[in-house]
């Protein structure tokens, strides 16, 4: 078996996506599609490096989720270029000398199959390039500008073209060299290889190995992914956390400061808000409570930014292969009234949460002025969450 590298082609806009960022960030089933395409390369042993081609202003957050889901030990992230060809091309200057085989991935192809991946490199290996493509089975038709029917073109002997597409790296490098002596921009890493005279061959793959383009091609990849692995196991968590009013102290709440004459008592920031998240995410994933992680006792916690704890907490709950799919949290105070900042404080822990700020629910309640809260002694507050897993 011989070693490869894959270049996962990750650089486009995805603007027929209808999103504000590229396709290959949006989720699958809480995924993001580019870690859906990434772990299938993982599981190819053949494969030693992966290198990852992003939009410039995208790296950052690329190099992020690999770190995330833990895939940055085999992979390198760089930055594309203005077209596909571009961005192949500097993907393959990185490939190392040692690498004889390179296989060309769309990163917007989540549902790749592993063992497609190997044929394609073994038919490479032996041939020096072949690509995944699946015969076309719909009557095809060339149609004019005006829309017109001009005739039904001949499907015989005609494929549809996917990826990956593997190449020995000497003759890729080959056919790179000679498109730019010539001027010529391919379609794929197979058209180059074309023109340059070397022959290519197909090796059959799956229906199921969707481009996301368009939403409706997400629909369709959920689905499909959904049969193939079982439903997400549901957990439910609840956290307490009370905290006392007094003066001199900062009343920290969700991560931003709200004006007012006293303040909450506590070895951190004594968030009470974000401390009942905490809680509740720990006890959705059997993981004890906040006090256990981060005790009072322990000096590197004074004074940290309760924020700090619950991304540290999300950390932990994905390393155990769990994600927040919502929270509901409750605050109690007699004053100050919460409302007006619970847009902000939405922002700030869906961030740390890592969903979207509509996945927090904040809720303020009085007790009529009785017990501790109502006579302002200090403030709690309640946190309910679901957490769902996720594939390892």
């Amino acid at each position: 078996m011989q070693k490869a590298t894959a270049i996962i082609a990750a650089g486009g806009a995805g603007l027929r996506m209808g999103t504000s960022t590229p396709k290959q960030f949006s989720e699958l089933l809480g995924v993001p599609i580019l870690i859906h395409t990434i772990r299938a390369f993982y599981q190819i042993p053949a494969i030693e490096a992966i290198i990852v081609v992003a939009p410039a202003e995208h790296r950052e957050h690329t190099q992020a989720l690999l770190t995330q889901y833990q895939l940055d030990d085999r992979c390198t992230v760089v930055i594309g270029g203005t077209l596909r060809q571009d961005s192949v091309r500097i993907g393959l200057a990185r490939v190392p000398d040692d690498s004889p085989l390179v296989a060309v991935h769309d990163g917007a192809r989540p549902l790749i199959i592993p063992k497609d991946i190997q044929r394609c490199l073994d038919a490479a290996a032996h041939t020096g390039g072949a690509i995944l493509a699946v015969p076309v089975k719909d009557t095809l038709k060339a149609v004019a500008a005006d829309t017109a029917i001009r005739h039904t073109v001949k499907r015989d002997g005609l494929w549809q073209a996917q990826t990956p597409q593997a190449v020995r790296t000497d003759l890729l490098k080959e056919a790179f060299a000679k498109a730019d002596q010539d001027g010529f921009v391919g379609t794929d890493e197979a058209s180059l290889l074309e023109h340059g005279g070397w022959p290519v061959v197909v090796v059959e793959g799956s229906e199921t190995n969707l481009k996301i383009t368009r939403p409706d091609d997400l629909l369709m990849a959920e689905a499909i992914l959904m049969k193939q692995q079982p439903p997400p196991h549901m957990r439910i968590g609840h956290g307490f956390d009370a905290h006392r009013l007094v003066a001199g102290r900062a009343l920290i709440l969700g991560g931003m400061e709200i004006p007012h004459e006293l303040g909450l008592l506590g070895h951190s920031d004594a968030d009470v808000l974000t401390h009942a998240l905490c809680d509740a995410i720990l006890g959705a994933i059997g993981a004890g409570d906040i006090g256990r992680h981060f005790p009072d006792s322990d000096p590197q916690y004074k004074g940290i930014s309760s924020i700090k704890l619950l991304r540290h907490v999300i950390g932990l709950a994905a390393e155990n292969h769990f994600r927040l799919c919502n929270g509901d949290i409750t605050v109690v105070a007699q004053r100050p009234k919460l409302a007006p900042h619970f847009p902000a404080m939405q922002t700030i822990l869906a961030e740390a949460c890592r969903v979207e700020p509509e996945a927090i629910n904040l809720k303020a309640s009085t007790t009529e002025q009785m017990g501790y809260t109502g006579r302002e002694e200090g403030i709690s507050a309640h946190a309910v969450v679901l957490m769902a897993s996720q594939p390892a």
